[in-house]
């Protein structure tokens, strides 16, 4: 666990809470001023956002309740802009936009990146800004997709402050169906040879008799 995401996370009633449980001198070290940093977005960082179709999103209502939920696309549809920002096109959906006021009025944002056929997990907290598209087309051009159907309403640019390699602990091994695709080829040329031979087996029996 890095400082960066450490400071944002261990809040004094989360340490309140690791003292009673015994851990606050576990995680004390990553609170250090010598412990690593990590709020820049390395080459494994990059390659593992840029690999994904979705992800969990947290945001905070003007009212203090968290809202959660799910953001899906073609792979690659998180870009890294730069060693602190990453980006996505806001595509149109059931139009309650949620997210979109939560942000209006609190910048503060979570991820959680999920690889679950590797049990991995990246976890992210950034500060949110929202880019309406007649306002910078430029920029809405370079997170949108080519050549994917829906069309962006904004994009959302993130400036990430702190990030978390998380423990692989408790993560179901899941495969999409493309995921699966590659596991599941040689079953299918296998069964399709098992049919041709039974095929040719009954015509063999049908002539014979």
């Amino acid at each position: 666990m890095a400082r960066a995401f450490s400071e944002i996370a261990f809040t004094p009633a989360v340490r309140a809470a690791q003292e009673r449980q015994g851990s606050a001198k576990v995680y004390q070290k990553f609170l250090a001023p010598e412990a690593e940093r990590a709020d820049r977005i390395g080459p494994d960082e990059a390659a593992f956002i840029e690999a994904r179709d979705g992800f969990y999103q947290a945001t905070v209502s003007e009212t203090g309740w968290p809202y959660v939920q799910f953001r899906g696309g073609p792979a690659g549809f998180l870009k890294v802009l730069d060693d602190q920002t990453i980006a996505y096109a806001d595509f149109r959906g059931n139009r309650q936009y949620v997210s979109t006021g939560n942000l209006s009025g609190d910048d503060r944002i979570s991820l959680i990146l999920m690889d679950y056929p590797n049990r991995r997990r990246l976890k992210l907290f950034g500060r949110a800004r929202l880019v309406e598209k007649d306002d910078e087309p430029g920029l809405i051009d370079r997170v949108h997709v080519e050549g994917y159907k829906a069309r962006p309403e904004r994009a959302v640019i993130i400036t990430v402050e702190g990030m978390d390699w998380n423990c692989p602990s408790h993560i179901p091994a899941r495969l999409t169906r493309e995921e699966l695709e590659p596991h599941l080829a040689p079953l299918k040329q296998e069964l399709g040879r098992l049919q041709a031979e039974n095929a040719a087996l009954k015509q063999m029996l049908g002539a014979a008799s």
